[in-house]
């Protein structure tokens, strides 16, 4: 099941899938939410695992940040994640009492872990995510659903080759320990692993799909040379 609110991509990247159901909604929006869970139960009848992978970034001075932009950021990264998260609860207890477990993917952000120039509200709602997960972990494993969190750091992606300039990315390389971005597959395979059987005694965890980005702390790149 893949849901998004842009339309077009949408389609484009569910069309070669084979028995994928592409759903077009806003996840800020409770309505859209509440109908995504009945369209996944007709089809599936069932919900082994939820990534919240949905979001928005908005970067910009503390100062310039207005309540207007701030609430944009936590309608979809933090609202939106509960909201699913909520909704598809039932779904996910009666698959994990039917078939020994499911699972829980919030993605959040090395930003939501370390502080960072421009990202007050970015930051703030990837930290806030890191916790719903504890929230979520501590309160239905015992249905034996399991709730981790993923904290991708830099990744290769379209948007942020779009946006990162040289000066940009070198001071990524200098920073990360493994000295380059991470690629979508990278982050890909840490959420596949989570929602698996394989981590099945895994709940409550925030993992750093980063390069060593978290660890180098706040320590000049130079320093390490």
């Amino acid at each position: 099941v893949m849901i998004d609110r842009d339309r077009e991509e949408l389609e484009k990247v569910s069309h070669p899938l084979v028995n994928a159901l592409a759903i077009n909604a806003d996840i800020s929006i409770e309505e859209d939410v509440e109908r995504c869970i009945v369209e996944v139960e007709k089809k599936f009848g069932r919900l082994d695992a939820l990534v919240n992978n949905a979001g928005v970034a908005d970067f910009g001075p503390a100062q310039d940040t207005t309540l207007e932009r701030w609430r944009d950021v936590m309608a979809t990264n933090l609202d939106g994640t509960f909201m699913v998260s909520q909704a598809s609860i039932p779904l996910l207890k009666a698959t994990a009492a039917d078939h020994g477990g499911s699972a829980i993917v919030n993605i959040a952000s090395i930003s939501g872990l370390r502080a960072s120039t421009l990202r007050t509200a970015y930051g703030t709602s990837k930290a806030a995510v890191i916790q719903l997960t504890l929230q979520q972990a501590a309160e239905l494993g015992e249905f034996g659903i399991r709730a981790n969190a993923i904290c991708p750091g830099p990744v290769r992606t379209k948007l942020a080759m779009a946006v990162h300039t040289q000066d940009i990315i070198d001071a990524y390389h200098d920073a990360i320990p493994l000295n380059r971005y991470g690629s979508e597959d990278e982050i890909a395979n840490a959420i596949f692993f989570l929602c698996s059987s394989q981590a099945s005694y895994i709940t409550g965890q925030t993992l750093a799909v980063d390069g060593g980005f978290e660890a180098t702390g706040v320590g000049l790149p130079a320093l390490r040379k």
